[in-house]
């Protein structure tokens, strides 16, 4: 059975381009908690609030972009997440004007509100081009872009914002980023592309949410999604910081040692994708969380190894990589797989929302990572993340037993 069956080829390129675009966003915006460090003489406490706007941001605006692609298109819903994007990145430069943190916690806000309407339309829009058996396969393999994406922002910050750091260094690379994505949405405007537009309905909204919460798997899969975000996020957060400390080196060169992480995160989803052709996408989500989980545990008791810690933190994003594609998948291809097909294509996109607003975990998880980081060290800090592997690894379990008893 083919993963992109010839139809859906040219929109399944196009919509996973976006994945690589909010990658970019998502990795940039990392970097920014060091500059805004020595910018402005902050506590990690205070920097963190870039990822509480960015993430929070997520939170707020999934629900209102699923029941906007519920109504019109998933097309439709590209735009407008692209317009958002565009929109707050451009204001990264009337913000330097001003020189106010809470004008860039502003346009932050703006622009991770275009990435989450671009993320709760993309995802179930790849999982729809093609066959339900193939869909957690498909969704990994557009899911594989978005770390392109993390490795040209950690570039695009390194040389345009790390390495020379200041206020319009910063602004002005987001700026341009503003102006290409306007020609992106351009593109994407003109282009034909499978609206998505749910048919037939005979129920609402209140009977959705009413399958949704009868619904084990996908409940269990919005919580693990959320540890998982608040994992990641804190993991790369403060990946740059401790190699300054392990390594003794400034922050455009352990930006070099983020990027390799990054790129062995790229690396290993494509090897996950492939490895799923003989392996349950539940078992290799066991085994990636048992690894993060010792990954993070040398990170917490191995202060002092130098390289050794290193590569430990790099290894967590190797071993990670699968898992918000795959707990994604698998929550909505939960609920795809019940009920009548009219019901399940509305229930999709309104529980694709649910999945992207546990990404609300990076805001609320970051920070408490952070203030651990203020009081007991910041290598004490990574139990934060070590316990969210631990959900993850509790939600993999439960589907790997649920595949047995069916």
């Amino acid at each position: 059975m083919k993963v992109i069956e010839h139809k859906y080829l040219l929109p399944f390129v196009l919509v996973t381009s976006l994945f690589l675009l909010w990658g970019l966003a998502n990795n940039m915006t990392d970097t920014l908690l060091s500059a805004f460090k020595r910018i402005m003489d902050m506590s990690d406490t205070q920097t963190s609030l870039i990822q509480f706007a960015f993430y929070g941001a997520y939170f707020v605006i999934a629900l209102p972009a699923a029941l906007f692609i519920r109504k019109h298109s998933y097309k439709s819903g590209v735009i407008l997440g692209l317009c958002l994007y565009a929109g707050g990145a451009i204001l990264f430069m009337p913000a330097a004007s001003v020189a106010s943190y809470a004008f860039y916690l502003v346009a932050i806000y703006i622009m991770a509100s275009g990435c989450s309407v671009l993320e709760t339309t993309a995802n179930p829009y790849i999982m729809s081009m093609g066959s339900p058996e193939t869909a957690t396969r498909r969704l990994n393999i557009a899911q594989a872009f978005n770390p392109i994406g993390s490795i040209l922002g950690i570039v695009l910050s390194k040389h345009f914002i790390l390495k020379d750091i200041s206020l319009y260094s910063v602004s002005g690379t987001y700026m341009t980023l503003g102006f290409v994505l306007v020609a992106i949405m351009v593109v994407m405007l003109f282009a034909k592309m499978p609206e998505g537009k749910d048919s037939g309905r005979t129920d609402g909204l209140r009977a959705s949410f009413h399958r949704l919460f009868g619904n084990k798997t996908y409940l269990f899969g919005v919580i693990a999604q959320f540890f998982y975000v608040g994992a990641q996020i804190g993991v790369w957060s403060f990946t740059i910081r401790i190699v300054m400390q392990e390594l003794g080196v400034v922050e455009a060169e352990a930006a070099t040692v983020y990027l390799w992480s990054i790129i062995g995160f790229c690396a290993s989803r494509f090897i996950y994708t492939g490895l799923m052709k003989w392996f349950r996408p539940a078992k290799l989500l066991v085994f990636g969380a048992v690894m993060s989980v010792v990954c993070c545990g040398i990170v917490v008791f191995g202060s002092g190894l130098g390289w050794l810690m290193v590569v430990a933190l790099m290894a967590v994003s190797f071993f990670m990589s699968l898992m918000f594609p795959t707990i994604y998948g698998i929550a909505l291809g939960s609920i795809a797989s019940t009920g009548s097909a009219t019901d399940a294509a509305g229930d999709v996109k309104i529980g694709a929302s649910g999945l992207i607003m546990a990404i609300l975990g990076g805001a609320l998880l970051t920070p408490l990572q952070a203030m651990v980081s203020d009081v007991a060290g910041i290598y004490t800090s990574y139990l934060i993340p070590m316990g969210c592997f631990v959900v993850v690894l509790a939600y993999a379990l439960y589907n790997t037993k649920q595949a047995t008893l069916n």
